[in-house]
C-alpha cells in the first residue's frame, strides 16, 4: 500500500487547557522571548562594536547566539500566539518544518559548543601555538562544519518522518513538533522509523556530551601547570562554558536518549531547552566573562556619548 495522508492539520494541547493559565503564560513567555532576542542581539552587537571577531572565542560566542535566536524563534512565536488562540493548529507542512528547523539548529549549537570546547582546549593547553591553530581560515571551517552537521542530521530526522503516513488523530500533546510526540500519530508501525531517529539524535546528543565532558577534564588537569592568575582565568571561561553545556544538554539527553515513548514530563523539560537555555546563555556568558564587560561598557559609553551629543544639537 502507498502512504496515505489524511492528516493536513495538526492540533497542539499545548501546555495547559486552562484559559487563564494560558493568558498568564501569554504574558510570561512573551516576557522571555523579549530576554532572548535582547540579550542574545546584545552580545552580537558587543562583539561585533567591541572588534572581538579577531579572537575566536568571541567568534564562535556571535555565532551561538545567533543560533540561539533562530532556534527559539522556530518555536516561542508560534507559541505565543497559540496561548490566546482557542485552536492551536499548524499545518503537515508547517509541523515538518519545525522538526526540520529545532533539529537543524538545535543540532549546529551542539557542534558550536564542541568547537569552543576545543578553542579553550588549544588555548589553554597549547598557547603558544593558539593562535597559529585557530587562524581565521580554520574557524571558518570549523563554523562551516557545524551548520552542515546540523543540516544532515535534520534532514535525516525530516525524511524518516515525511515516510509516514498520517491518517488520524491529529492532535498532539505538546506545543510545537517534536519527534515523539508526532510519531504517536502515525497510522503504521513505527518501531523502525523510531529506532532510527533515537539512533541519530542519541549518537550526537551522547556522543557530543562524552566529547565535552573528557575535553573539560583535559583542560582541567592541564590547569594545574598554570599559574595562580591564568588558573583563575581559565577557569572562570571554563566554568561559564561547563554551565551552558550542562544546562543544554541534561534535558536533552532525557528527550532523546530514550526509545519512542511520551511522558508526562515532557513538556516542562521541552520548555527547560527551548526558552530557559537560550535566554540564560547571555546571562552566563556576560557575568562570568570580563572581556565581554568591558566590551559592553564600552558600548554603553559611546551610546551614552551619542545620546548627549543628540540632545546637544537638538538644544
Amino acid at each position: 500500500m502507498g502512504k496515505i495522508n489524511n492528516v493536513t492539520v495538526f492540533i497542539f494541547w499545548g501546555l495547559s487547557q486552562n484559559p487563564v493559565i494560558e493568558e498568564v503564560c501569554f504574558v510570561v513567555f512573551s516576557f522571555f522571548y523579549a530576554i532572548i532576542l535582547l540579550g542574545n542581539l546584545l552580545i552580537m552587537l558587543t562583539v561585533c562594536v567591541g572588534n572581538l571577531f579577531t579572537s575566536p572565542m568571541y567568534f564562535f560566542l556571535n555565532y551561538l547566539s545567533f543560533v540561539d535566536i533562530c532556534y527559539s524563534s522556530v518555536i516561542i512565536p508560534n507559541m505565543i500566539v497559540d496561548f490566546l488562540a482557542k485552536s492551536k493548529t499548524i499545518s503537515y507542512v508547517g509541523c515538518m518544518s519545525q522538526i526540520f528547523g529545532v533539529h537543524f539548529f538545535g543540532c549546529t549549537e551542539i557542534f558550536i559548543l564542541i568547537v569552543m570546547a576545543y578553542d579553550r582546549y588549544v588555548a589553554i593547553c597549547r598557547p603558544l601555538h593558539y593562535m597559529i591553530i585557530m587562524d581565521q581560515n580554520r574557524c571558518n571551517k570549523l563554523l562551516l562544519g557545524t551548520w552542515v552537521g546540523g543540516f544532515l542530521h535534520s534532514i535525516i530526522q525530516v525524511a524518516l518522518m515525511v515516510q509516514l503516513p498520517f491518517c488520524g488523530p491529529n492532535e498532539i500533546d505538546h506545543y510545537f513538533c517534536d519527534i515523539h510526540p508526532v510519531l504517536k500519530l502515525a497510522c503504521s508501525d513505527t518501531y523502525i522509523v523510531g529506532i532510527a531517529m533515537t539512533a541519530n539524535t542519541g549518537t550526537i546528543v551522547l556522543g557530543s556530551f562524552i566529547t565535552l565532558l573528557i575535553s573539560y577534564a583535559v583542560i582541567l588537569v592541564s590547569l594545574r601547570k598554570q599559574s595562580a592568575e591564568g588558573r583563575r582565568k581559565a577557569l572562570s571561561t571554563c566554568a561559564s562554558h561547563i554551565a551552558v553545556v550542562t544546562i543544554f544538554f541534561g534535558p536533552s539527553t532525557f528527550m532523546y536518549m530514550r526509545p519512542n515513548m511520551t511522558f508526562s514530563e515532557d513538556k516542562m523539560v521541552a520548555v527547560f531547552y527551548t526558552i530557559f537555555t537560550p535566554m540564560l546563555n547571555p546571562l552566563i556568558y556576560t557575568l562570568r566573562n570580563a572581556e565581554v564587560k568591558i566590551a559592553m561598557k564600552k558600548l554603553w559609553d559611546r551610546r551614552v556619548f551619542w545620546t548627549t551629543m543628540a540632545s546637544n544639537m537638538k538644544s
